[in-house]
C-alpha cells in the first residue's frame, strides 16, 4: 500500500490510496495489470493477483500473479493529472517492480499511454531505457504487434479448439457476443471471419439481434459515429434478453456475474465462452453443468492478453521483434496446448473444465515449488 500525492491543476494537493500485490514468484517475476477505479481495494487486488498466478501457470508462462491499482475516478482527472498520478505511483513502486521482479500491464481505465508513462518514469530513475518493465506499451516504445487483438482473438482460438473436440464445425455455429469492446468486438470479428454467424451483440446501451446475421462492420461504424449501438437499425433487445437468445455459442465479454442462478435455467445455447473475468456465478455454473452446457472458463479463454504480454516482454529483452503472423501462430500454439491439457484432465477426473483449468494451474506451481525446495 502506498499513498500517491499529486498537485491538481487548480493548485491543491490530493492524496490517492494505491496498491500493488504480488502473489507468487515461484515460477518467475510477477505479472498483472494496473487499474484506476474509485472502488479498487487491497482485497480486490489480492484476489486478482491469485487469479493471475493460476492463469500464467496454466499457460506455462514463467510468471506469478500480481495486480495493482489506484483508488481514483480517472474521468474526473485531466490528462496532466493522470500523467502526474501515474508517474508518482511508478516512483513509489521503484523498489518492488522491475523486468525480473514485477511487470505491470494495462487494466481497467489504463492503456498504452499509461504504460508509456510508467516505462519512461522507471527508465529515467535507473538512467537508461527499460522497455521490458511494462507490457501493453505503444509499438514505438517496444510494444508488440497483435497485443490489442490478443484477448479477443484468443477467445475464438479456444472456441475453435473446443468445437473440434465436440465434433462441430465453427462455420456452422450461430453466435451471440455480449460486449462489443476490445474483447467482444474482436471476438465477433474473428468468429465472422471463420464463417460463424453472429446473430447478437451488445454494448452498454443494450443489444441488437438479427437471426440471419448482423453486419458487424456497419455496427462498428455506427459506434464510431454515435458512441454506442443505441438506435442502430436492427431489432433491439436488453442486455438481459441478449443472454437468453437462442444460439450455439454464447460469448461473455462484458462484465462479471452475468449468468446467475436466476437466469441460468433460461440460457439457450450449447457452449459458453468466458471472455470476461468471472461472468458466471457459482450457482449458474452448477445449473449449466446439470443442463450439460460446457463452459470454457475465463482462466483459459481470456488468457490471450497475458500470453502476448509475455511475448512482448521476451521481444523487449532480446531486442528482436516478431511479425503479426508469428505472434498469432505462437498464441494459437500456447492456447491450444493449454486447452488440450485442460480437456484431458477434465475427462480423466470427471470434473468441469473450470475445475480442470484451476487444478492444472495449481499443479504447475506445486511442481515448481517442490522442485525448488526450501532455502537454505
Amino acid at each position: 500500500m502506498v499513498a500517491v500525492p499529486i498537485r491538481r491543476d487548480a493548485g491543491n494537493v490530493d492524496v490517492f490510496p494505491a496498491y500493488r500485490v504480488q502473489h507468487s514468484s515461484v515460477l518467475g517475476p510477477t505479472k498483472g495489470g494496473i487499474r484506476y477505479d474509485p472502488h479498487v481495494t487491497l482485497g480486490e487486488c489480492a484476489a486478482l493477483a491469485v487469479w493471475m498466478t493460476w492463469k500464467c501457470a496454466l499457460l506455462r508462462l514463467p510468471y506469478g500473479g500480481a495486480k495493482g491499482g489506484i483508488r481514483c475516478n480517472p474521468r474526473a482527472l485531466s490528462p496532466g493529472e493522470l500523467q502526474r498520478l501515474t508517474r508518482r505511483y511508478t516512483a513509489e513502486l521503484m523498489g518492488v517492480i522491475g523486468p525480473q521482479e514485477d511487470i505491470p500491464a494495462p487494466d481497467m481505465a489504463t492503456n498504452e499511454q499509461t504504460m508509456a508513462w510508467m516505462m519512461d518514469t522507471y527508465s529515467m530513475q535507473v538512467g537508461h531505457a527499460v522497455p521490458e518493465i511494462v507490457t501493453g506499451k505503444p509499438i514505438a516504445l517496444g510494444g508488440s504487434l497483435f497485443r490489442r487483438e490478443a484477448t479477443g482473438a484468443g477467445v475464438v482460438m479456444v472456441i475453435e479448439r473446443a468445437c473440434r473436440r465436440l465434433g462441430w464445425t465453427l462455420a456452422d455455429q450461430r453466435c451471440v457476443v455480449q460486449g462489443f469492446g476490445n474483447v467482444g468486438g474482436i471476438a465477433a470479428q474473428e468468429l465472422s471471419s471463420k464463417g460463424a454467424l453472429v446473430v447478437g451483440i451488445s454494448d452498454v446501451s443494450g443489444g441488437i439481434h438479427a437471426p440471419d446475421g448482423l453486419d458487424l462492420e456497419a455496427a462498428r461504424n455506427w459506434i464510431a459515429a454515435h458512441g454506442s449501438l443505441e438506435d442502430f437499425p436492427a431489432e433491439h433487445v436488453t442486455n438481459a434478453e441478449l443472454l437468453e437468445l437462442p444460439c450455439d455459442i454464447l460469448v461473455l465479454a462484458a462484465l462479471e456475474d452475468q449468468l446467475t442462478g436466476e437466469n441460468a435455467p433460461r440460457i439457450d445455447t450449447r457452449l459458453i465462452a468466458e471472455g470476461a473475468n468471472g461472468p458466471t456465478s457459482i450457482e449458474a455454473d452448477a445449473i449449466l453443468a446439470e443442463r450439460g452446457i460446457p463452459v470454457l472458463p475465463d482462466v483459459l479463454t481470456n488468457a490471450g492478453g497475458v500470453t502476448v504480454s509475455y511475448f512482448e516482454w521476451v521481444q523487449d529483452l532480446g531486442r528482436l521483434f516478431w511479425t503479426r503472423d508469428e505472434i498469432r501462430a505462437r498464441l494459437a500454439e500456447k492456447l491450444g496446448d493449454a486447452f488440450d491439457r485442460v480437456w484431458a484432465l477434465a475427462d480423466a477426473k470427471g470434473i468441469s473444465l473450470r475445475q480442470a483449468a484451476l487444478v492444472a494451474g495449481i499443479n504447475e506451481v506445486a511442481a515448481a515449488l517442490k522442485a525448488r525446495g526450501i532455502y537454505p
